[in-house]
């Protein structure tokens, strides 16, 4: 296969020509084409272009642990995977439940994908009567006060994680909160930038340059975001469970089954997990530097909320949240894509981006992909790495009110009617439809294929794209469509649907062989993970109140 595509690089090229003919044509994405064009070749004139190959990649994904039968585990995470607090692979988000999957940051999507597998496989081997889910949305749900939230142990730290959650809950909801995802981490190399500066001539700093890209890229990745749930989102349907107690306008499917006929992704929708857009809750960060889109936060989560002021924080020795502010911590702030910088111990997010800048992103508007054992294949993988270069790559104007709202409602319509037929979008104040706009996009995103392609020889890149290209083309190739034809075809309500492939994958990965190096590693992080914990428990600490009360006063 590979000597076949190595040898197709005429017929690649070619393509690649008529891709940027058709794209020419066009009127938003003759622009994009031209600025990324340019800049590539600026590029190609000072930098070994090869190193646009040379990025990091990172993956998280979240799986919801549940019994055979479907209901979400009331069982403790299991002590053999090690301690959620500390442990670098394996930990948990909301609810005890709610497996995450970290991979570490490595030099290609397909190496990830290979960690996230051994990391599945390895828990699948230790997990009692129990698999995985294979969906983003969760299903037979038994109410508000039947989702165990995540506990981390008796340290001032695991206190704080379990408080937070505890917090989420009584502000948003427990059920909003297992819902699962995958996360896209993304750097470029570090070689790249002095070019890049000087390609720009930018006269500044290195980091001032790195942080000033990487927030144009997070601007570029919002404009352009919704063509996320429109190709990969997964969740066009959901358990009737999941509204137990709550009104929702979704049509049935059937008896136990909502959904909306042209939806990409509920997740991504007004039934998901956003921050409150009442009067005096609502918040929007700042994105047109680094410093501003910290402060935005950081003022978040020192600005009290009347609503979150009747939660009240604590009764008699119980917490009910962190606080009673906007945001309880940063990481409250629900966005499709962060900045992110590595923390010192407990250091707060928004000062370590001020401290030291952006040290990747994080693309976190990816569904579950249902259809695979991994929850992202390979094809999704090489799409997210072009995808990522080119809003790097193309020009990014800042986002003004009026873009915000555009971008918010862009991204709610996919989400409900993404495979609507003539569904318009809006950009800069323009109406377009989405299926033209879409085409525009993916077929400015050819020449930044041209030259991945060029590096590793084949057309795997352009492929990539190619599928997405058929599935703006013929909507009925998306995911969400794939779901609702085949729970039509077998008479499926969702919860049958996400059980059967729940069991699929867990065959997968029960056939898959772990290395003893990889077994015996993981057994030692595990062990480690524990004593850490252990540690921690053990060390004197201030009160938890005081341990708050100096986490809060950061500056």
């Amino acid at each position: 296969m590979i000597a076949q595509r190595t040898g197709d690089r005429n017929r690649h090229g070619a393509r690649i020509r008529q891709g940027i003919i058709r794209a020419s044509r066009l009127s938003v994405g003759n622009l994009l084409l031209e600025s990324v064009q340019a800049r590539l070749a600026r590029l190609a004139g000072e930098a070994d272009i090869q190193l646009l190959h040379d990025g990091l990649f990172g993956l998280e994904k979240e799986s919801l642990r549940v019994s055979r039968q479907g209901g979400i585990a009331m069982t403790p995470h299991p002590q053999v995977l090690g301690s959620a607090l500390t442990h670098p692979d394996i930990t948990t988000d909301y609810s005890e439940a709610l497996i995450e999957f970290i991979t570490p940051p490595l030099t290609r999507v397909g190496a990830a994908l290979d960690y996230l597998a051994d990391l599945q496989a390895y828990v699948y081997d230790r997990l009692d009567d129990e698999i995985l889910w294979a969906t983003s949305m969760p299903c037979v749900l038994a109410g508000e006060d039947n989702i165990p939230i995540a506990r981390y142990g008796t340290s001032n730290a695991g206190r704080m994680k379990h408080v937070y959650r505890v917090g989420l809950g009584h502000r948003y909801g427990h059920v909003m909160q297992v819902i699962a995802g995958v996360h896209f981490n993304w750097s470029l190399s570090e070689l790249l930038w002095p070019a890049l500066r000087r390609v720009d001539r930018r006269v500044c700093s290195l980091r001032d340059y790195r942080d000033d890209l990487y927030m144009a890229q997070i601007r570029n990745l919002q404009r352009y975001g919704w063509l996320i749930p429109y190709l990969f989102g997964a969740s066009p349907a959901v358990c009737k469970s999941f509204f137990v107690g709550t009104a929702t306008n979704l049509p049935s499917f059937d008896d136990s089954t909502y959904y909306a006929p042209h939806a990409t992704s509920l997740r991504m929708g007004d039934i998901g997990y956003q921050n409150s857009r009442e009067e005096g809750l609502g918040i929007k960060a700042c994105y047109d530097d680094v410093r501003c889109y910290a402060d935005s936060l950081l003022r978040a989560t020192m600005t009290p909320a009347e609503s979150w002021q009747q939660i009240g924080v604590r009764v008699g020795d119980d917490y009910r949240q962190l606080n009673a502010n906007v945001l309880q911590i940063e990481n409250e702030y629900y966005s499709t894509v962060r900045p992110k910088q590595l923390l010192n111990g407990l250091e707060k997010p928004s000062l370590a981006l001020k401290e030291r800048g952006i040290r990747y992103i994080e693309l976190r508007s990816l569904d579950v992909n249902a259809y695979h054992p991994l929850g992202l294949d390979e094809t999704q993988g090489r799409f997210l790495e072009v995808f990522a270069l080119f809003c790097l790559l193309a020009d990014s104007p800042m986002i003004d009110a009026s873009e915000r709202r555009e971008i918010d409602r862009n991204l709610l319509d996919v989400a409900h009617r993404g495979r609507e037929p003539r569904l318009m979008l809006q950009h800069r104040g323009v109406r377009l439809p989405l299926r033209a706009w879409a085409l525009e996009i993916l077929e400015s995103m050819l020449p930044v294929c041209e030259v991945l392609d060029g590096i590793e020889g084949g057309a795997w890149f352009e492929d990539a794209i190619d599928d997405q290209l058929n599935k703006v083309r013929a909507p009925h190739l998306t995911p969400s469509a794939k779901m609702l034809e085949e729970m039509r075809d077998l008479g499926e309500g969702f919860y049958q649907f996400a059980r059967r492939l729940s069991h699929q994958h867990h065959r997968y990965f029960v056939e898959r062989e772990l290395s003893p190096a990889t077994v015996a590693e993981l057994d030692a992080r595990a062990v480690a993970s524990l004593a850490e914990q252990r540690r921690l428990e053990a060390e004197p600490e201030v009160g938890f109140d005081r341990f708050l009360a100096d986490y809060f006063a950061q500056t």
